[in-house]
């Protein structure tokens, strides 16, 4: 059982700005602007990020925080097509490259850990395998494979032994991530993936401890965060949630209470809880009531990317969030914080480039230095 606990508080003596410095569990950030995670399907061979990888998130390196795109903590944890891991050593080897080159230009960076669950394809997988999940129960949801898109499958249902290895896996992949010179983690559970099937009413049947009632619902989530902050450290491990999300193919039935119980479940003293608002202000404010650790918000996105403004930086000085997380203003804006402070103007984002293709719409977006 994981254990209950006070969470790190947060004191500000005064109100901040989107603009301040921030300690956010071991990190000092810079400000409090984050980059959110973008999945760009550009891997490269072995699903190892590329020099292009490490030039865009460099370009980006002014954020207070930089959240990577999904990363699989396993092979049979990739949902998309060329999207990276941290389970090999070349993985390992290949995402130094790209965290020596934040760190050259004074950012932060944390990897997020992505488990796609039945979300996926086993076009996509190796020797034979299929998308796993809690329960055996087929999305209604599309993958993009090299062949097109092709219909989700009825997943593998994970035995408890197997929900056990997944939780080691995620672990490893935490440990792969420090190796590799992350400042920390963020654990995806969120969008419908397998940490968020776990918590859903409709994709979770199951009748075990990890079933059947709000409070064994949350458990895996639980579970995978307690195992991480054991292998790195509760101060470098963050954990992001949609709630009241519905993306492929997900129900939550009461919401509110779900994530109250799930709070009440997390390890203490936690770097972060990181929320993607779809719509639920009203949920957001009652776990910045509950919750009194360091609180990111990226405002009512609506996917692909997120549709975040620049006026929702007002968050962190109203004091709903302590950091505020923006995603394709972050994509289309490698100068996001500068442009911010400014007033703009901003880029717009290329929606026909988020996903796969070469530098175009990822590392050629230009500065305000650049445009004049």
């Amino acid at each position: 059982m994981v254990p209950y606990g006070p969470h790190a508080p947060v004191k500000e003596t005064s109100m901040p700005t989107a603009f301040d410095p921030a300690r956010v569990g071991d990190l000092d950030l810079r400000n409090r602007l984050a980059m959110a995670p973008m999945t760009r399907s550009r891997a490269g061979a072995g699903n190892t990020p590329t020099d292009l990888t490490a030039q865009y998130y460099a370009q980006r390196a002014s954020a207070g925080l930089i959240v990577t795109e999904a990363i699989q903590p396993s092979i049979v944890g990739q949902g998309y097509l060329d999207t990276p891991g941290l389970h090999s050593e070349e993985q390992v080897a290949a995402w130094r490259v790209v965290t020596d080159k934040v760190h050259a230009e004074g950012g932060r960076i944390v990897a997020q850990l992505m488990h796609s669950g039945r979300i996926g394809h086993p076009d996509l997988l190796p020797d034979g395998l299929i998308p796993v999940a809690p329960s055996p129960v087929k999305a209604d949801a599309k993958t993009f494979t090299k062949d097109g898109p092709k219909d989700s499958v009825v997943p593998h249902e994970l035995s408890p032994r197997e929900i056990e290895t997944t939780i080691d896996d995620f672990a490893s992949a935490a440990r792969n991530a420090i190796a590799a010179g992350f400042d920390g983690v963020e654990l995806h559970g969120a969008n419908g993936y397998l940490i968020h099937q776990f918590l859903s009413s409709n994709a979770n049947t199951r009748s075990d401890r990890y079933g059947a009632t709000v409070t064994n619902r949350v458990r895996f989530a639980a579970e995978v965060t307690q195992a991480v902050a054991e292998a790195i450290g509760p101060r470098r491990t963050g954990l992001r949630v949609s709630p009241d999300n519905t993306l492929v193919d997900i129900v939550e039935d009461d919401p509110e209470t779900l994530y109250a119980t799930l709070l009440d479940h997390l390890p203490a003293e936690l770097a972060y809880l990181h929320i993607m608002e779809v719509g639920r202000r009203d949920i957001t404010q009652m776990i910045r009531r509950q919750w009194n650790g360091a609180l990111i918000v990226n405002p009512h996105p609506s996917l692909p990317m997120g549709t975040a403004t620049p006026e929702d930086i007002s968050v962190v000085a109203d004091g709903l969030a302590d950091v505020v997380a923006f995603g394709s203003l972050f994509l289309a804006n490698p100068d996001l914080v500068r442009r911010l402070h400014a007033g703009g103007p901003f880029n717009e984002p290329d929606r026909a480039t988020f996903y796969g293709g070469d530098h175009r719409g990822y590392t050629d977006y230009p500065t305000l230095d650049a445009t004049g």
